[in-house]
């Protein structure tokens, strides 16, 4: 398992696929709420004048020397719910990408948020 503090130190790496094609950079990480350990990353992806951060879950990554391997595909990860570089992701839109990668969602009791960004 890869804890808050560990991640925290691969912003900007490079992200990959399981078949080692690069997917973008890595932008931030959001924590699930209930656990405080990383569960969604924001991969900085598309054309240098048309950027966008995507999300890829973070449940089985591997660490390199000088990146992050996920375990989705290039193509997937590209075409999954996504911000633009200045925004914010809102509550709403949470439960979309969850679903977007065949995951459960799980906001808290009181209709709290299931991730935040670290």
């Amino acid at each position: 398992m890869i804890h808050s503090a560990d991640i925290r130190e691969w912003c900007n790496r490079t992200v990959v696929d399981p078949k080692d094609r690069k997917i973008g950079v890595l932008e931030a990480i959001y924590v699930d709420t209930t656990t405080d350990e990383p569960a969604m990353a924001t991969v900085r992806t598309g054309l240098p004048t048309r950027h966008q951060l995507s999300f890829v879950p973070l449940g089985e990554v591997l660490l390199g020397p000088d990146y992050i391997k996920v375990s989705y595909s290039r193509a997937l990860v590209k075409k999954a719910p996504s911000v633009g570089m200045d925004d914010i992701l809102p509550a709403e839109a949470e439960e979309v990408i969850f679903r977007y990668y065949g995951m459960p969602y799980q906001p808290g009791t009181g209709g709290e948020r299931q991730l935040a960004r670290r």
